[in-house]
């Protein structure tokens, strides 16, 4: 049974635990507040710190994870290995300062600035990069008060919508990183057959349930002397496919898979081309 780490709460969580549940493994707790759980027959969740993850399976406490691409990058443990983006959990590692600052661009910013931070590595490896020196005040959180207290004279924060920033008199001056959700796993646990199986069979159901959100699943009946029109219409993933329908062979019923944000398009047009009863549904889950 393989050991996956899962953020114990927050959006990360919460999602994590979705995506899962919609691949066939929903996590079952043995009491409310357990911090174990059981993922199917092959799988066993273990709820610690998000920040943690990266370390826990680097050193084999885990043998997947699912953490953010920041804390990653923040960790820079070789150890890991990612295997999937999860898409979700989006967010960006951006420098800030106060509003009423003239500087536009962090390279702008003096020798020996005070940044103020949860994530020293990726700060200072970010201005070494521009041949700044600074000075890392670290942070384990509410970074957006250091500036107003004198505490650091820069931020280097995750924002998803910038608004926490606006509302404390910040402004963004730069971005360096951008981040979602990633799906990873030890190397050594890898090179264990079985193991390696099961981790390529998680990504592969899961990989299957972000697949089938861009995704519609649509249904209609079309004039077959249409047939030609309709299939550029509708390409699906090999071309639609053609069902006779009882009516003395006027109709024909044409299935096909199409990108979610094209629906509204992919109607207009099949209606111009006399379609009737369109239906369109979500698709749970979706292989190549």
């Amino acid at each position: 049974m393989l050991r996956i780490a899962i953020p114990n709460k927050g959006r990360l969580s919460e999602e994590a635990l979705d995506l899962f549940e919609k691949a066939g493994l929903k996590a079952q707790f043995r009491a409310d507040r357990a911090l174990v759980a059981s993922l199917g027959d092959d799988f066993q969740a273990i709820f610690v710190r998000a920040a943690d993850i990266p370390e826990f399976v680097a050193d084999g406490a885990a043998d997947l994870g699912v953490t953010g691409a920041d804390l990653l990058e923040e960790a820079q443990r070789e150890e890991v290995e990612e295997l999937l983006d999860l898409g979700f959990g989006s967010c960006r590692l951006v420098v800030a300062v106060r509003d009423e600052s003239p500087v536009s661009t962090p390279g702008d910013l003096p020798e020996g600035t005070r940044v103020a931070t949860s994530f020293p590595g990726l700060t200072r490896r970010y201005f070494e990069s521009l041949g700044t020196s600074i000075q890392v005040v670290p942070v384990s959180g509410a970074a957006e008060i250091a500036p107003h207290l004198g505490v650091a004279d820069v931020i280097v924060d995750l924002t998803s919508t910038g608004s926490t920033l606006r509302v404390n008199g910040l402004k963004e001056i730069g971005t360096i990183l951008t981040s979602t959700a990633r799906l990873v796993a030890n190397r050594d646990a890898l090179a264990d057959d079985e193991a390696r199986r099961a981790a390529t069979e998680l990504g592969t159901a899961v990989e299957s349930v972000l697949r089938a959100r861009a995704k519609r699943y649509l249904m209609t009946n079309v004039p077959r002397d249409r047939l030609e029109e309709v299939r550029e219409v509708l390409p699906g993933i090999s071309g639609p496919t053609i069902v006779d329908v009882l009516d003395q062979g006027r109709w024909v019923a044409a299935h096909a898979v199409v990108d979610a944000d094209q629906v509204y398009q992919t109607i207009t047009r099949l209606k111009a081309l006399g379609a009737e009863g369109i239906l369109v549904t979500r698709i749970e889950r979706l292989m190549p």
